[in-house]
């Protein structure tokens, strides 16, 4: 088995037709990986699949399951690394000190500093998010476990992950879980918290929600954003303001929603006429004239004139008939 493997990575790196993408993963895993489809698969994005009508859900060829399985493993390195880096710490620090390192955000920072998303975009026909990164970075990290097992994803996520990208340090004075924080402060001042969908609607082609944070039966605050949990999360922090627990100046300002370009007005260009333009008339041209309209006269105006004068009516059908039978019996 091992002997099938190196084989497999000497083909995949030197002789494979998809060796590029095998050297491109060597760089950012650093290993040759013996079954390229599972890194490939890795990247690939649910919103390429076509879904099964019988179903109503998408083929399992995408990153999804891989996405399951690596958050898994990562949040269990994650706790064994803060585990044995604090040995002194409580359980509370340590929950939150992972909470912070495997969240959607920090996960979506790992994955744009590790270039994930120019294979995103190579792989995907579909508008890149950040949440498409953090997804990948999952993913990536199950195709990992199944390629290594536990003990080559924990040095990748160690050496490749959290020692680059993670100051740990200054996450332990960090703390921008509002959800959390307005949590505590309700329950120090015997109140309820609770988080309500206000409405779901389209911008930039993509569902936003928008968010009310209510607390003690009350609605303080309301925030909306592309992800239901990042709308939470910025209704609760505006409520910690409104609420008077955090002060705002001390905040960094919230991020502001990219406003799309409008798209400049396209001119049509005049179309060409197929027609010919006229000739000029020259002056050797005579304007030719027009007869005048011939009048058809009444009954009583052609009975009126002589009888040599009167236009011959061109003979009917019958009237010929009639004619070449006279004409014949006369003769």
């Amino acid at each position: 088995m091992p002997l099938i493997r190196l084989l497999l990575r000497f083909y995949n790196l030197y002789l494979s037709p998809e060796r590029d993408f095998a050297r491109r993963v060597r760089d950012l895993v650093g290993f040759t990986p013996a079954r390229l489809s599972i890194f490939r698969l890795a990247f690939a994005h649910k919103s390429n699949q076509r879904v099964d009508r019988s179903t109503g859900q998408h083929s399992a060829n995408n990153n999804e399951r891989l996405e399951y399985l690596g958050d898994a493993v990562l949040g269990t390195i994650v706790a064994e690394y803060l585990f044995k880096k604090y040995p002194d710490a409580d359980e509370g620090f340590l929950t939150k000190m992972r909470s912070r390192i495997v969240k959607r955000k920090s996960l979506n920072a790992i994955g744009d500093q590790m270039g994930l998303d120019v294979f995103l975009t190579e792989l995907n026909r579909v508008r890149l998010s950040s949440s498409m990164l953090g997804n990948a970075v999952e993913a990536l990290c199950g195709a990992v476990y199944l390629e290594r097992g536990y003990e080559g994803t924990k040095r990748f996520v160690i050496r490749r992950m959290l020692r680059p990208y993670i100051d740990v340090h200054t996450l332990e004075t960090t703390d921008d879980n509002f959800k959390s924080q307005l949590l505590e402060f309700c329950q120090k001042n015997g109140k309820s918290v609770a988080y309500q969908l206000v409405e779901k609607f389209k911008r930039d082609r993509r569902d936003r929600f928008r968010v009310a944070v209510v607390v003690g039966g009350e609605r303080v605050a309301e925030a909306d954003d592309f992800n239901k949990k990042a709308a939470e999360q910025l209704a609760s922090r505006r409520a910690l303001t409104l609420l008077g627990a955090v002060d705002a100046a001390a905040l960094p300002p919230e991020p502001k929603p990219k406003a799309r370009p409008k798209a400049e007005r396209k001119v049509k260009p005049e179309r060409k006429s197929r027609k010919k333009p006229a000739a000029a008339a020259t002056p050797a041209e005579a304007p030719r004239a027009t007869a005048p309209e011939h009048e058809t006269p009444t009954r009583r105006e052609r009975a009126a004139q002589p009888a040599d004068e009167r236009p011959r009516r061109r003979a009917t059908g019958l009237s010929r008939t009639l004619y070449h039978a006279a004409r014949t019996a006369a003769v």
